[in-house]
């Protein structure tokens, strides 16, 4: 039974899990389950052409950390990036908050180590029919939350051409409240700092690392 299908029939998933019950169930359900303070949250993978993209853009990001990475000279310290795709990102020690952009870039751990806020840069979504507004705001106020320094969405045209219509890259900023007569509700947000169509040059971005990123590399 796909994710899909699980959520649409219930799936007779009580709504509070753990990390070490969710492991449990079998792969095709948990990998379509994130987690939010120990509440399932269902994840609807999309079709075929969205996992390619989100591919397409980790592999164009991680060429780009590896040549930074031989850039680095010898006598700084050393940066160290590593680029994933559909990879849970813990939000809490007991891993009862996670989610699991479709990229991202992390700081260099060990092997099999687990990926947590802390060690993130960069989360990434390919936007899908599932993406409603409230979903994709939600996800963003997540992230920024939990201080992750770069946020980006890839918008693709899901009509018969199946191409991406745009990039837009996001800037973690902290609000000074002082001042204000109202506390900001949300202290920490996300602002846009950069948006590429196809007509354009390519997505030239300074951060986590140098990116220079060509359209052909991304296209269908």
């Amino acid at each position: 039974m796909s994710a899909n299908a699980a959520e649409t029939s219930g799936c007779n998933l009580p709504e509070i899990l753990s990390w070490e019950e969710l492991q449990q169930l079998p792969d095709d359900i948990a990998e379509g389950i994130e987690l939010w303070h120990g509440r399932v949250v269902w994840n609807r993978r999309g079709p075929l052409e969205h996992q390619q993209f989100a591919v397409r853009v980790r592999n164009a990001i991680e060429a780009d950390a590896r040549r930074a990475m031989r850039e680095e000279t010898s006598g700084e310290e050393r940066r160290c990036w590593q680029v994933g795709v559909e990879t849970n990102v813990f939000f809490a020690p007991d891993r009862s908050s996670f989610l699991t952009p479709d990229f991202l870039v992390r700081r260099c751990l060990p092997r099999g180590a687990d990926t947590f806020a802390t060690d993130t840069l960069l989360v990434g979504e390919v936007l899908s029919g599932s993406d409603t507004p409230k979903r994709r705001q939600w996800k963003m106020d997540r992230y920024a939350e939990a201080a992750i320094p770069w946020y980006w969405e890839v918008e693709l045209d899901s009509g018969r051409t199946w191409d991406i219509t745009s990039v837009r890259a996001y800037e973690l900023v902290t609000i000074d409240s002082t001042g204000l007569a109202v506390k900001p509700l949300r202290p920490s947000v996300y602002v846009p700092v950069g948006e590429w169509e196809p007509d354009g040059t390519g997505i030239e971005f300074p951060e986590p690392f140098a990116l220079g990123i060509a359209w052909e590399d991304l296209a269908f």
